[in-house]
C-alpha cells in the first residue's frame, strides 16, 4: 500500500473510531432501532454534518474526493472532535490544518518561557506573517523587536532605522524576500500573503523590485550581523525553528557566532540590559 493508500486507510478507521464513541442519545437523536455496532450510524453523522449520507460514507471509506474545509469543520463538530483531533482529521484528509484548528491564538507562557530561557542571546516567536508575538529582552534591545503589534518583515523594509541597524541590509533584504516567498507558497489557500505583498511594494521599492524576481531562499539558518546601539557589531547565526502542532509559528534563535569575537562584545552590551 503507498502513502496515499495508507492515509485513507487511516481516515476510515478514525472516522469508524470517533462514530463509535458517540450515542444517538448524546446528539439528541432518538435510539429506535436495533443497532448491530455502538455509536452512531453514518447516516445520523452526515445529517449532523449537514452533508448526504453518500459522500459522508465515501469520505468514511477514503475514496479519492474533493473536501473542503467548511465540510470537515461539519464533520469535525459532529463527532464532537477536540481541536488535536481535528488537526488530525484534516491532515488524513490531504490538507493542512488551519491555524484556528491546532491551537489557540497566541502565545504560551511556556513558549514565551523558552524564548527567555535563550537570554543573553535574542529570540522572538513570529506568526506566519512574520508579526511578533513574543520576544525577550536582548531581541527588543538589539533587533528593536516590540512584541506589540510588530510585524518584522514590514518593519525592515519600511523603518529606517533598519538600514543603520543591519550593516548587510541588502544582502538581508535579499534573503528576507526569498524567504517569505516560500512560507507563502506552505499557504497556498490564504490570500493575506497576496494582500501584504502588494501593500509592501506599495511602500518599498526594493521589495516591489526583489518580490518580482520571484527567487526563493531557505528558511532554517542564515548569518546576520546588528550594528548595536553603541555601535558594536555582533554577528550571530540565526535559525528558525517550526512547530509540529502550531505550523502557523516560529521561533527565532540568535546566537553569536565563535569565530568572532562577538561573544565578549555581546557579554559587554548584555550587562547593560
Amino acid at each position: 500500500m503507498d502513502g496515499q493508500g495508507t492515509r485513507r486507510e487511516a481516515l476510515r478507521h478514525f472516522l469508524r473510531s470517533r462514530r463509535a464513541r458517540i450515542s444517538p442519545g448524546d446528539v439528541g437523536l432518538p435510539e429506535a432501532g436495533r443497532r448491530h455496532t455502538p455509536g452512531l450510524r453514518r447516516e445520523e453523522v452526515a445529517v449532523l454534518a449537514g452533508v448526504s449520507a453518500s459522500w459522508y460514507t465515501w469520505l468514511e471509506q477514503g475514496r479519492d474526493i474533493q473536501v473542503s474545509d467548511g465540510v470537515l469543520d461539519a464533520v469535525g463538530s459532529a463527532l464532537r472532535l477536540d481541536s488535536t483531533e481535528r488537526a488530525h482529521l484534516y491532515r488524513l484528509a490531504g490538507k493542512l490544518p488551519p491555524p484556528g484548528v491546532t491551537a489557540t491564538a497566541g502565545v504560551t507562557p511556556h513558549l514565551q518561557r523558552v524564548v527567555d530561557g535563550w537570554l543573553p542571546a535574542p529570540a522572538y516567536v513570529v506568526d506566519r506573517y512574520w508579526n511578533t508575538l513574543a520576544a525577550n529582552a536582548m531581541a527588543r534591545s538589539v533587533l528593536g523587536i516590540d512584541d506589540k503589534e510588530y510585524n518584522y518583515l514590514s518593519a525592515f523594509f519600511t523603518d529606517p532605522l533598519a538600514k543603520s541597524r543591519y550593516p548587510r541590509w541588502d544582502e538581508m533584504a535579499v534573503q528576507l524576500v526569498g524567504q517569505f516567498r516560500v512560507q507563502a507558497a506552505r499557504f497556498p489557500d490564504d490570500p493575506s500573503f497576496d494582500r501584504m505583498a502588494r501593500r509592501l511594494s506599495s511602500a518599498s521599492p526594493r521589495f516591489a523590485e526583489l518580490w518580482a524576481r520571484h527567487e526563493t531562499r531557505g528558511c532554517e539558518t542564515s548569518h546576520v550581523e546588528v550594528r548595536c546601539p553603541d555601535h558594536r557589531i555582533l554577528s550571530f547565526e540565526h535559525i528558525s525553528l517550526g512547530f509540529v502542532e502550531r505550523v502557523d509559528l516560529r521561533i527565532m534563535l540568535y546566537t553569536p557566532c565563535s569565530e568572532t569575537n562577538a561573544n565578549l562584545e555581546f557579554q559587554h552590551l548584555t550587562a547593560k540590559l
